[in-house]
């Protein structure tokens, strides 16, 4: 449980804001680089951390975000063209380059428009295309290094990117995303009115999912059906912390699903077994009551089939199934679609979609969940952890402190995942084997 003046400093992120000044410090996804795909196409709105900016690629395809009004009469540059030379006002065609340079004032004498030009530069952020996403340096002073996050390091063929709005604060989304403990009941199935693995679910389970020769892929969503008290070890490092929760299988092997978390607002899903497809997400704040969460999937060492990416775009996973707004067709306005029936039947929630599910619950919560009025369990450390950790970075900052991993890129380079240990394994053992170039700190349960 936090105080509500801890709750204001976790959630509210705008300009001068303690976390404000915390994201301030990290490189923040804008948009996707297809938003702006096309070399003098039209530019679109933009908001972050509160900000409101638009986004346009110039002519000669260089990615820019400036800040929308015109500094002649306040005109939004939302209206403008795009054209040769950058954006130009349609109120009196003032035009600005993707650096924020005022590069004609037709309006005036040209003795008089160079005068003009000087003191009419717009705020432009430093931006850098990688991962098919344009980030933004939003911060002061020169820019930091930007994170190492393994998905924009691999060829385009090897990953998939979208992204999906999200009806609620950024912090209790992500929060979502750490909590383990709910696969056991928001994503499991039903039959026979008994909670059941969402593959045994309905009239035609996975005939793998019978306990039987399971390869242990199927086999978990069993397992963490069956086990709902899963037991949690949290490691830090120096991009964040990696949160494991061990949970009991049908022998005396151990079950555990590992979660990164990397500051600011990054989190590598758990899911993936060895050589499998590895899963992240970014939570960035548009205000303090609504965020883009940015998905991305990917393997490290091969290319993606056609067809998985037809799938990821469909929405699969933690992938929603969007607009073309990218906004979720299952979303808080027509309360995601929910089928009482599906509940009944075959769906502990009834509503289709694993995205979809954490979504609901998420804005469930409200716009700004109170967390003076929890009662957390062992079960939440991971929720805990992350508080503490963004909290201590809001510290940090404040004593003119850089925040963890805001000066070292390469410690974003992680992998999330699942593995099983035998019982006389211990968890370090464990993980050193499976992620055996992460350096972690000791252990805290």
């Amino acid at each position: 449980m936090l105080t509500a003046i801890e709750n204001r400093t976790l959630t509210q992120t705008g300009p001068g804001t303690p976390m404000g000044r915390v994201m301030r410090c990290y490189w923040q996804p804008a948009l996707l680089s297809r938003e702006i795909a096309e070399p003098g196409g039209p530019p679109v709105r933009v908001k972050v951390l509160g900000e409101e900016f638009i986004a346009f690629r110039d002519t000669e395809g260089w990615p820019g975000i400036v800040e929308s009004r015109c500094p002649h009469r306040g005109a939004d540059l939302f209206f403008g063209r795009n054209e040769k030379g950058g954006i130009r006002c349609a109120y009196h065609g003032w035009q600005f380059s993707t650096s924020g340079a005022c590069m004609d004032v037709p309006t005036s004498p040209p003795e008089i428009a160079e005068r003009i030009k000087a003191k009419a530069e717009i705020r432009s952020l430093t931006v850098v295309e990688a991962g098919d996403i344009v980030w933004a340096w939003m911060g002061e002073g020169h820019p930091g290094p930007m994170p190492k996050l393994e998905f924009t390091m691999v060829p385009g063929s090897y990953r998939f990117v979208s992204k999906k709005l999200q009806q609620c604060n950024w912090a209790q989304a992500v929060e979502g995303g750490l909590d383990t403990a709910h696969f056991s009941y928001l994503h499991a199935g039903i039959k026979d009115d008994e909670r059941v693995s969402m593959m045994a679910a309905g009239s035609r389970p996975n005939p793998l999912a019978t306990g039987q020769n399971e390869p242990p892929q199927v086999a978990s969503f069993r397992w963490m059906v069956d086990d709902s008290i899963p037991r949690f070890s949290v490691f830090d490092h120096d991009a964040g912390f990696l949160v494991c929760a061990s949970r009991r299988t049908d022998d005396d092997t151990r079950y555990w699903r590992c979660t990164q978390f990397l500051m600011p607002h990054h989190s590598l899903a758990p899911g993936s077994w060895p050589y499998g497809l590895q899963q992240g997400q970014t939570w960035v704040p548009i205000d303090d009551h609504s965020c883009w969460i940015y998905c991305y999937a990917w393997y490290p060492d091969r290319p993606m089939g056609d067809d998985e990416r037809r799938r990821l775009a469909k929405g699969f996973g933690i992938f929603a199934q969007t607009d073309e707004h990218f906004v979720p067709i299952r979303r808080r306005e027509n309360d995601y679609l929910i089928d009482r029936n599906k509940q009944k039947t075959t769906s502990f929630t009834g509503i289709d979609g694993l995205s979809e599910q954490d979504a609901a619950i998420a804005d469930s919560q409200g716009l700004i969940h109170d967390r003076t009025r929890e009662l957390l369990g062992q079960t939440d450390l991971g929720v805990v952890k992350f508080r503490r950790t963004v909290l201590a970075a809001a510290e940090a900052v404040s004593e003119g402190k850089a925040p963890r991993g805001a000066e070292t890129p390469a410690a974003y380079r992680v992998h999330s995942g699942d593995l099983l240990s035998p019982p006389d394994q211990t968890i370090e053992a464990a993980l050193d084997e499976r992620f055996p170039h992460l350096k972690l700190a000791p252990h805290h349960s």
